[in-house]
């Protein structure tokens, strides 16, 4: 029986690698290697792991999926924070970095967007960032990059430890590269818009460019899912 779960076991391993080295060599231009590598799982596993779309924008995780939790970061501001100070808020979270040439700014735009369009209703929402660069994400730096997109919009960043502990609670991939072009460095990394509940835990995913319309309409459902049961 040993054997079994063993040999199962290496045959997963090798299958996910197999896959990622697909979703590295055939991904779109300016595609991250996390987004095509979940596009390629999703592809194989999708009849035995839906995804439901919600309100036509939100992602629901499959069953006995869990992503968020624990964590412990420095708000741009400098103070401490864990995800017991934003215990019993809704947040809209992105994984990226101040140096992103294009999906960061996008996406964070588009998290801004969609908290004014919310109305009253957004003042229950916090949009945050979450640095996968704390070797250059300063907090003055994280400072002055989110009040460019919103008010309220939060900065995290922490030790390289405290940031990958955090992603791999996220299942965020990021990756540092460095291109014989480049005269500095940039972040390879997935791109999901994660809408996390009261409890700290995600509720949905947002894939890129989904349309603010469909992201307030997905975040009402849940607010009143919340509410009713």
């Amino acid at each position: 029986m040993l054997k079994v779960i063993r040999y199962s076991a290496l045959a997963l391993l090798a299958m996910i690698g197999g896959l990622w080295g697909y979703a590295w060599t055939s991904r779109a231009p300016g595609q991250g290697v996390g987004e095509a590598f979940a596009e390629r799982l999703a592809a194989v596993f999708g009849q035995q792991m839906p995804l439901p779309a919600a309100g036509g924008g939100g992602v629901q995780l499959p069953a006995g999926i869990s992503l968020g939790g624990a964590f412990s970061l420095t708000r741009q501001d400098g103070v401490a924070v864990t995800e017991r100070d934003y215990a019993g808020r809704w947040l809209l979270v992105y994984f990226g970095f101040t140096y992103c040439p294009d999906v960061c700014p996008t996406e964070l735009g588009r998290i801004a967007d969609v908290i004014d369009a919310m109305g009253p209703a957004g003042e229950r929402v916090t949009p945050m960032l979450i640095t996968v660069d704390p070797e250059r994400d300063t907090q003055a730096a994280l400072a002055d990059y989110v009040s460019r997109f919103h008010p309220r919009m939060q900065g995290l960043t922490g030790t390289p430890e405290q940031v990958a502990e955090v992603a791999r609670r996220y299942r965020v991939f990021y990756s540092r590269v460095q291109r014989p072009d480049m005269s500095a460095y940039l972040m390879d990394h997935s791109s999901f818009v994660y809408l996390v509940g009261p409890d700290g835990r995600v509720r949905l995913l947002f894939r890129p460019e989904t349309a603010v319309e469909e992201m307030v309409r997905a975040i009402d459902i849940q607010f009143r899912t919340l509410t009713s049961s």
